[in-house]
């Protein structure tokens, strides 16, 4: 059995390296995460040509997911490097401020005097710090500490309830695209969108530059909660970004949001990734807690597409071992998974062609229990709409798009392959046919269910299906 949830990892000073690159890719990885909120252009350029180099080697494609920073809205430095606020004290947040002390701090968001008000929460360091707004006076920003610790340079701050009105894309982030469709980034993630608007201004951007990718919105804000439906239809996919939104939402609700916006996103033939903290404790441990094994398992039951990584590859001391533990839970939380096929197909009406087509080689390949689905695909949307459910049939997407071959490397239950595209019909089912076999995917008298496009190449054109058996 094959794993059907794709592993994304994010490539930090752990794995900086083309040899830790391709160690980590050989584990398991599906997707490489470049986070732009740390290192330089440059770096993340080489690091995407490594990819693609070592996809070649290995011949099979792994997609580059560029991540922009986003408005992460922080206190400055300190004189010393940090302080211990204590329950109880005042503490003054004064943008004006160069350098911080025990009494007042900086803010790299000058505006944030705007966005709050008297008997509001803010929470800095992931929520460790709680401050409660006393008062505003002009630009400064009088608070009492709630729950006191230590504070130190750049820690970033969250109202919570959400409401903040930093834009999206910030001037950095627009510098950042612009690498992203240098290096060819299969997939855009955008930071802290408050609706469909930003999802749609990132997407004009990332074309305007000459980039392909698709666009992944990552869920972090309370208000992008409330805007999720919209947020979908705007985006390709979404990421639950579970940091900030907890603590934005607080953490109790967490776990209910991921379940609704899973459920969501496969209702409107979107992507998911599930992030943030799923196996934390291998960043400085062999083997994950239980905690965290019953969490990705949890997130692979939902349906969610993906599982991400982030300071478990790019600063743990366990890179590799990670990715295999990864991998090997989302197996086995596959095999468990219970299939309900025809409850999908109840009271579901289908407006497209091809649409129908892909629904139709899902009921049939599940009741023939054939060995495998194949789909010829150009633009990698009718491997999409079968990976919206769960039939126990593996998809075999057949391209001759090295694009689209990335793309649906992301794509949970989608295997790709790449297929010298033929304008003859006839000529295409025997090379796909040819293909399966010489992978050994089926066997003599296995049932595989095949679905195509007439005219070929043509994008969204997919309008025939056959049912063969491997003789």
């Amino acid at each position: 059995m094959q794993r059907a949830t794709k592993i994304v990892a994010t490539i930090g000073p752990a794995t900086a390296e083309r040899h830790q690159l391709k160690a980590l890719i050989e584990a398991g990885v599906n997707v490489v995460r470049l986070n732009f909120s740390h290192g330089e252009a440059a770096d993340h350029i080489k690091r995407a040509a490594w990819v693609r180099e070592i996809s070649h080697e290995i011949q099979r494609e792994v997609a580059i997911m560029v991540d922009l920073q986003g408005p992460k809205i922080r206190v400055g430095r300190f004189e010393a490097g940090f302080v211990q606020l204590e329950t109880g004290q005042s503490f003054i947040l004064d943008s004006n401020c160069p350098l911080g002390n025990l009494e007042r701090v900086g803010l790299d968001y000058p505006e944030l005097y705007r966005d709050v008000q008297p008997g509001d929460t803010l929470l800095l360091n992931d929520g460790v710090i709680i401050l409660t707004v006393k008062a505003i006076q002009e630009s400064l920003i009088y608070t009492y500490v709630e729950v006191g610790g230590i504070l130190s340079n750049h820690k970033g701050i969250n109202r919570k309830g959400g409401g903040l009105s930093a834009k999206a894309l910030t001037d950095k982030d627009k510098r950042d695209i612009e690498v992203a469709a240098q290096l060819d980034a299969d997939f855009l993630a955008l930071s802290f969108p408050r609706g469909p608007e930003d999802v749609i201004e990132a997407r004009h951007l990332l074309r305007q530059a000459g980039g392909r990718g698709w666009i992944i919105a990552k869920i972090e804000r309370a208000e992008a909660v409330e805007a999720a439906q919209a947020i979908l239809e705007a985006s390709d996919g979404i990421m639950v970004a579970r940091g900030d939104l907890a603590v934005e939402v607080g953490n109790a609700t967490v776990p209910a949001i991921q379940k609704r916006l899973i459920r969501l996103a496969r209702e409107a033939n979107r992507l998911v990734i599930t992030a943030t903290q799923m196996m934390e404790s291998m960043i400085s441990a062999p083997i994950p807690t239980r905690a965290e094994v019953s969490d990705v398992a949890n997130a692979v039951l939902d349906g969610t597409d993906a599982v991400m990584l982030s300071a478990e590859t790019a600063s743990g001391r366990y890179p590799i071992e990670t990715v295999k533990m990864m991998a090997q839970i989302c197996e086995e939380a596959e095999k468990s998974d219970p299939i309900a096929l025809d409850q999908d197909f109840i009271n579901n009406t289908f407006h497209r062609a091809d649409q129908s087509v892909a629904m139709a080689a899902l009921f049939s390949a599940f009741h023939l229990q054939a060995r495998a689905i194949v789909t010829l695909t150009e633009s990698g949307s009718t491997a999409l709409w079968m990976s919206r459910h769960e039939s126990g049939v593996p998809i075999y997407a057949l391209t001759p798009n090295p694009n689209t071959q990335r793309r649906l490397a992301m794509m949970r239950g989608v295997y790709a392959q790449h297929l010298t595209a033929t304008e003859e019909p006839l000529e295409l089912l025997a090379a796909a046919q040819a293909r399966i076999q010489e992978l050994n995917l089926v066997n003599s008298g296995d049932y595989v269910v095949i679905t195509w496009g007439e005219p070929v190449r043509i994008c969204g054109g997919t309008n025939s299906l056959r049912i063969l058996k491997i003789t």
